[in-house]
């Protein structure tokens, strides 16, 4: 589970598919007080923070738009509530980028 905190541009397709797909997830464990996922960092550090997680979907839509892909699913605005910036982080983003890295993927950090 991870929703990186470097610009959605950077990311490698399989990278940006994925945290698209686990923000999907995150905000279903939060908003619906589901179980599955709620006690991990990743998830936890959303808590309060669901407009921020809004806005970073609007980002991941752009992108993927730019690049040509069908967005079908839609967070609803009414639960984007809280905090609008993310400030708590798993890893810091120098370290995110690192770990980006070693992947040796197309990501562009």
């Amino acid at each position: 589970m991870r929703i990186w905190d470097i610009p959605v541009e950077k990311l490698c397709r399989n990278h940006l598919l994925g945290e698209h797909r686990e923000l999907h997830a995150m905000w279903v464990v939060i908003t619906q007080n589901k179980k599955g996922y709620s006690k991990h960092p990743e998830t936890i550090r959303w808590i309060g923070k669901l407009k921020a997680m809004y806005l970073r979907h609007d980002e991941q839509v752009k992108e993927m738009e730019h690049r040509g892909y069908n967005h079908q699913s839609p967070l609803e605005i009414k639960n984007a509530t809280g905090k609008s910036k993310q400030d708590v982080f798993v890893d810091i983003p120098s370290i995110q980028i690192q770990i980006l890295k070693q992947k040796e993927c197309q990501c562009k950090v």
